[in-house]
């Protein structure tokens, strides 16, 4: 054993966490990722949990993992392979060890590692390194038993103390990369305030493992990551892209001075949003959990008829039962922000994992002539700009929004910084003003904008009903007249397509004179960056369009799209947005990178993809 340790500073790092579901890899990972956002590195977390409530343990459908990217600089992706793996049993072995490089160094708990393990995660002998053809630097300590004797004089029996070997795992990654404990210990505290007892159980065996690779010297190089100071002053904090979701409504409905209501149903991987709003009445916020998909958006629809900042959540299932009360708020003409956070389908599909293939369905999968503008967030600090956009936007036009995320980006987390609320664009919805009054109807509209006038109910003079009967666009009653109806299905879709002076233009980074353009949109948006700024640094002449506002489309979408010799659209489903950009932009030829594996792009394929789309 040597005496002094080899230090390595290292640009990033990339760590995976993983074990049972109920081992508290998830946990464990949010805190090394809080850990290190606090002393200034910038993070990209990737969440990959079963749909299993909680599967046979050691078997292979019921791993769970946790990745995390830490770096010096900007990061925009959890990253492909990581650095260091934590398989607290064969079974996660197994199935993480593709995550890893040669020069992975593996941590494993061996008391995880006996013979009925083993047959658990299907290894045919008692050597899985052996039998998997592992050669890389291994930390392997008996990680149970350790915590079995930490806490032998705490009180808790022989489960509640095993339960806390996440944490002494996670002191031993914090120990590998020079983790002060301080903060780890004050998180795990705030968890535990109503159980103090097993606060400080947890603290001592994570202070234990910390010890073990500090005693031990468990591996033979540690590492440190230290800050490069680029980020902008400000207060940051960890967010996953619900969180900042429900934060951007929240402020929004601040900005415009209403109440903000969520009527909601629990559906994975949107829930999260119901829970955190919930816990702000404070603010004036009204969460409601309707007793299905459809009152709660129904509900909605009547939050936003009685005045205020309606919302409903969801994900792809969701959305298909929403869809009639979706075009209720159509044809009334009434403010409603759908957030649809995607997951994989159909049907009951990959219900933890990530996909993007509900944009068709946002986009089309209504009756009738139903035009919905669609925003799509890029990130998870990207959730709260995109969530108060759309806020602003349906109610400064009087129509519902979709607002797409994606299990990717609504679970995984990143450095954010606090904004400042005045530096964000006042929200104005178009009230009737009072010299409307005996002459207004409910859908006269600001001829510029086609956007009808709004009266809240219980407004002395402006007494009026809306509903799903189409209505005469010059006196607000029902109408079947030929004439009238298409006349309003023009008008509502005029309405929408105006929205196009309301966003900016498309922007484009990377290479200036460009031999290829990438085209994404929505949660791709770090690994097509990073492909794109690594064929950069090669030499190659690329540049990258990644689209937010998908409905209407960016006034300069064309000109872009016609601007280079090739373009090769990226994106999570069987080509979707390339068929809506070829509908929206004649003459266009497009390549296209599909792939609907339920997991984030790998940027290593995207690169080489697109290098052969370049050379070809």
């Amino acid at each position: 054993m040597n005496d002094k340790m080899n230090v390595e500073n290292l640009e990033d790092v990339i760590v995976r966490f993983s074990g049972d579901s109920g081992d508290g890899m998830q946990l464990a990972g949010n805190i090394f990722s809080t850990i290190s956002a606090t002393v200034g590195n910038d993070i990209s977390t990737f969440p990959d949990y079963p749909a299993d409530i909680r599967a046979p343990q050691g078997s292979l459908t019921g791993v769970s993992g946790f990745q995390v990217h830490i770096g010096a600089d900007k990061v925009l992706t959890p990253g492909d392979k990581c650095n260091v793996l934590v398989a607290m049993n064969p079974a996660a072995l197994k199935t993480q060890y593709k995550f890893c490089t040669p020069q992975s160094i593996i941590i494993i708990d061996t008391d995880s590692f006996k013979d009925t393990d083993l047959k658990k995660a299907m290894f045919a002998t008692d050597n899985p390194f052996e039998e998997m053809g592992i050669h890389n630097e291994v930390i392997a300590a008996p990680i149970s038993s350790m915590c079995k004797e930490s806490l032998k004089d705490s009180g808790l029996d022989f489960k509640a103390a095993v339960r806390c070997k996440n944490m002494f795992a996670l002191g031993l990654v914090c120990w590998l990369f020079d983790r002060n404990l301080s903060y780890a210990e004050q998180m795990l505290r705030e968890k535990f305030a109503k159980k103090p007892e097993i606060a400080e159980a947890n603290i001592k065996v994570l202070n234990d493992g910390y010890n073990y690779g500090h005693n031990t010297h468990a591996s033979a190089t540690t590492y440190r990551i230290e800050s490069t100071g680029a980020k902008s002053k400000g207060k940051y904090m960890d967010i996953n892209g619900n969180k900042a979701t429900s934060y951007g409504l929240i402020a929004a409905a601040e900005k415009a001075g209403l109440t903000l209501y969520l009527g909601s149903y629990p559906i994975t991987p949107a829930t999260d949003v119901l829970h955190e709003l919930a816990k702000h009445k404070s603010l004036g916020v009204i969460t409601v959990q309707a007793e299905d998909e459809i009152a709660g958006c129904a509900s909605a629809v009547g939050a936003a008829f009685a005045g205020a900042l309606a919302v409903t959540s969801t994900s792809g299932p969701g959305i298909c039962l929403k869809s009639e009360a979706m075009n209720l708020a159509v044809i009334t003409e009434l403010p409603l922000v759908v957030l649809d956070v995607q997951r994989g389908g159909p049907s009951t599909g990959l219900p933890t994992k990530s996909e993007q293939t509900d944009l068709l369905q946002v986009l089309f999968g209504r009756n009738g002539e139903s035009p919905m503008p669609v925003i799509a967030a890029s990130s998870p600090t990207d959730c709260f700009d995109a969530a108060y956009m759309a806020a602003k936007l349906a109610l400064e036009h009087m129509t519902p929004v979709v607002l797409l995320t994606d299990a990717f980006i609504a679970n995984g987390s990143a450095a954010w910084k606090l904004p400042d609320l005045k530096q964000y664009p006042a929200i104005q919805p178009p009230y009737v003003t009072d010299d409307m009054k005996g002459n207004w109807t409910p859908f006269q509209r600001n001829p510029e904008t086609g956007v009808r006038y709004w009266a809240k109910p219980g407004q002395e003079g402006f007494m009026h009903r809306i509903g799903g009967l189409e209505k005469s666009n010059e006196t607000g009653a029902i109408s079947t007249e030929p004439e009238n109806h298409h006349k309003m299905t023009v008008l509502r879709a005029e309405k929408v397509a105006k929205m196009v002076k309301a966003i900016p233009d498309q922007t484009v980074e990377g290479c200036e004179d460009a031999d290829l353009l990438v085209v994404g949109f929505g949660g791709t948006y770090g690994h097509l960056a990073s492909a794109v700024s690594t064929l950069n640094k090669q030499g190659k002449k690329v540049a990258l369009a990644h689209f937010k506002y998908l409905n209407p489309l960016p006034a300069n979408t064309e000109a872009i799209l016609k601007k280079y010799k090739k373009i090769v659209v990226a994106e999570q489903n069987m080509g979707q947005f390339a068929a809506y950009l070829r509908m929206k932009v004649e003459g266009i030829h497009l390549h296209q990178f599909n792939q609907v594996k339920g997991q984030p792009f790998v940027v290593e394929e995207l690169v080489e993809a697109f290098t052969k789309i370049l050379e070809a």
